[in-house]
C-alpha cells in the first residue's frame, strides 16, 4: 500500500482554542486549504462560474448582516472578512458525493456533487448552505463544543516531531497526527443538527435573495432522499433527516412575503451551459496530475464526513479504512526490530 503523507494541517484543522477566534479558524483553513489544493480545479471557466455564483451569494449575506441578520454567534466578532474577495468557493476533483467547509475563506464542492445536480438551483442551495456555516460561525462554535476534538492529534504530532528529530521529525509527526485523527473526531462531525439547521435557515434566505427559485431550495436534497440516502433518524445523525429539510424549504418558501418575487434573477448558467459545465467538470479531472498529491488531497476530501446527508457513503468510510491501515502499517513498521 502506498503511504499516505497526511501532514499536520490538514489534519488539525480546527481545534486547541477554549474559545475559538475568527483568526484562528481562518489560520487553519488556510493550512488546510495548503494540503486540498492539489484536487482544487482550477480551469479558469469553472473557477469564473463558481466564483460568479459565490458572489451573489456572499453580496445577499452583506445586506442581511447590514441588517443585523443572523444569529448571535454571527455578531460575536467583526465579519467584514466574511464579505471580502478572499472568500474562495472551489470546485474539488472528487469522486465522492459531498460539499463542506472549514469554516475560513474556504469551501469546496466536490465535482461528483456537481455532476449529480440536476439544476443551477441545486447547486446553489448546497453552496448557500456552506456559507452559511462561515456566517454562523459554526466551524468555531464546534471548537468551543471540543466536537472538533484534533487537539489531541497536534499534541501527538508536535511529540511525534520531537521524537524524530531533524532526520525523521516530519514523518514520525505525521504518522502520530494521522493516528489521532483516526482516534478521535473525523473531518466535519463538529457540525450538530442545530447547526446545520441553522445553516438551512440562513442558507435559504441568502439563495432566495441572491435570485434562485425558494421553491427549488429542496430540491437536492429530495434527490438525495430518491436516491435512498435518508435512512437515519434524527438522534441517530449530526444532520436533520433530509425529508425533514425537504419539509422545512417547503415552509420557509410558502411564508415568503408576496414581494419576494423581486428577488429572483435569471441563473448565472442557463441549462445548456449548466449541462456544458457537468461535461467540462469531466474532462477537467481527466486532465489533472494524477501524483500522489493529488491521491493524498483526494483521499483526505473523501475522509470528510457528509455534509449534504445524513450518512456517509461507503467510499467516504473507505478512505478513512484506508488511512487508518496507513497508520497501522507506519506503525509496526516503526515497532519491528532494527537490524
Amino acid at each position: 500500500m502506498r503511504r499516505f503523507r497526511v501532514s499536520l494541517a490538514a489534519l488539525i484543522l480546527p481545534l486547541l482554542a477554549a474559545c475559538a477566534t475568527d483568526r484562528q479558524v481562518i489560520e487553519q483553513a488556510s493550512s488546510a486549504h495548503d494540503q486540498l489544493d492539489p484536487a482544487v480545479v482550477k480551469d479558469p471557466e469553472m473557477v469564473a462560474y463558481i466564483q460568479a455564483m459565490g458572489t451573489r451569494i456572499v453580496d445577499q449575506a452583506r445586506e442581511l448582516h447590514e441588517q443585523n441578520y443572523g444569529p448571535k454567534a454571527h455578531f460575536k466578532e467583526d465579519a467584514d472578512w466574511m464579505f471580502s474577495d478572499a472568500v474562495q468557493f472551489h470546485f474539488v476533483n472528487s469522486k465522492t458525493l459531498n460539499a463542506f467547509t472549514t469554516g475560513g475563506e474556504h469551501m469546496y464542492i466536490y465535482t461528483e456533487l456537481l455532476k449529480t445536480c440536476r439544476t443551477e438551483d441545486e447547486l446553489a442551495a448546497v453552496m448557500a448552505h456552506e456559507y452559511a456555516h462561515i456566517y454562523g460561525r459554526h466551524v468555531g462554535k464546534g471548537m468551543d463544543r471540543r466536537y472538533w476534538n484534533l487537539g489531541g492529534a497536534l499534541a501527538l504530532g508536535v511529540g511525534g516531531y520531537a521524537l524524530g528529530g531533524k532526520k525523521h521529525g516530519l514523518e514520525y509527526g505525521t504518522a502520530a497526527a494521522t493516528l489521532g485523527f483516526v482516534g478521535l473526531e473525523y473531518i466535519g462531525k463538529g457540525f450538530t443538527r442545530e447547526d446545520e439547521a441553522e445553516a438551512d435557515e440562513l442558507g435559504f434566505e441568502f439563495y432566495t435573495r441572491a435570485g434562485w427559485d425558494p421553491q427549488r431550495f429542496g430540491d437536492f436534497f429530495q434527490q438525495l432522499i430518491d436516491k435512498g440516502f435518508d435512512v437515519e433518524s434524527d438522534a441517530a445523525s449530526d444532520h436533520p433527516t433530509l425529508r425533514s429539510r425537504v419539509a422545512a424549504a417547503k415552509a420557509r418558501a410558502s411564508k415568503l412575503p408576496p414581494d419576494a418575487a423581486r428577488y429572483r434573477r435569471p441563473p448565472v448558467a442557463d441549462a445548456a451551459r449548466f449541462a456544458a459545465m457537468k461535461q467540462r467538470a469531466e474532462l477537467v479531472a481527466r486532465t489533472m496530475p494524477n501524483d500522489e498529491t493529488l491521491e493524498t488531497a483526494q483521499t483526505l476530501l473523501a475522509a470528510v464526513a457528509s455534509c449534504v446527508a445524513p450518512t456517509d457513503t461507503p467510499d467516504q468510510r473507505a478512505a478513512r479504512e484506508r488511512i487508518k491501515q496507513a497508520v497501522e502499517e507506519r506503525e509496526k513498521a516503526e515497532a519491528a526490530p532494527r537490524p
